[in-house]
């Protein structure tokens, strides 16, 4: 499986760095650290022998070159990211695969292209459901009553199907997320005041727990951990500007009520 740098035509190079940095932009778009995809991409380009493979990654792009003797450098921006750690579990068992030589580049390329292109999403109503669930059981878990139950339940879900189709609607991600803390907000307050729910504080705090970033938080704190400060302070920006938009809906709810 493994040659070296003389033995493989320029063409297949060309394959072996689309193979990179596909794995890579999987990850990247798909909530994985950045360390991670810097990982992955040299791993695979030292699998196929091309042992002094460079790769730079921001949050925004990849930039990977190849062994010097090889004038093959690409670059990749990414514009969209989301949350599918399932697609990052799908392309570390093929980095896995390739590192122990059980696929060859033109094998794990289109396996690779086969996860880009698959959405592997569960349907918005399930999303929706379980969203709504985790709301209810936040609310118990932060020692809440069970009468208080179905109105974080109800509150929980219409906030994150607001979010899920305003960012639809509004490719503005902050906007999304100051929208759906706003209407979240006012639909606990309208459960206290209509006398369905007892604790308003224990509500909100439930319901808006599946916008809260954690995600973003922990891989920001995961790349300062590794020396990736760029992306670290970048991520945790987005975090933060994330928690701002949903605390400001949440005060703009208070305060029309």
């Amino acid at each position: 499986m493994t040659s070296t740098v003389a033995e493989q035509p320029l063409n297949s190079y060309h394959l072996i760095a689309q193979t990179c940095l596909l794995a890579g932009k999987i990850i990247l778009q798909n909530g994985g650290e950045t360390y991670r995809v810097e990982d992955t991409m040299v791993r695979i380009a030292a699998a196929y022998g091309v042992s002094d493979a460079q790769s730079y990654v921001t949050p925004t792009g990849i930039l990977f070159a190849m062994d010097a003797s090889i004038p093959t450098t690409r670059l990749i921006r990414i514009s969209e990211r989301s949350v599918n750690l399932r697609k990052v579990s799908l392309v570390n068992d093929i980095s896995r695969r390739i590192s122990e030589g059980k696929l060859d580049v033109n094998e794990a390329h289109r396996l690779l292209v086969e996860i880009d292109e698959h959405s592997f999403a569960y349907p918005v109503w399930l999303q929706v459901l379980v969203a709504a669930l985790a709301s209810g059981c936040f609310l118990v878990m932060f020692g809440g009553r069970w009468h208080d139950f179905t109105a974080a339940f109800c509150s929980g879900g219409l906030g994150f199907m607001s979010v899920v189709m305003l960012h639809r609607l509004v490719p503005v991600k902050l906007f999304a997320e100051f929208v759906a803390s706003l209407i979240l907000g006012g639909a606990a307050i309208l459960f206290v005041k209509s006398g369905i729910a007892m604790d308003k504080d224990l509500v909100i705090i439930a319901s808006v727990m599946p916008l809260v970033p954690g995600l973003h938080i922990t891989n920001a704190v995961r790349d300062l951990m590794a020396g990736h400060l760029v992306s670290g302070l970048s991520k945790g920006v987005e975090a933060f500007l994330t928690a701002f938009a949903i605390g400001a809906g949440m005060a703009a709810a208070l305060s029309f009520y």
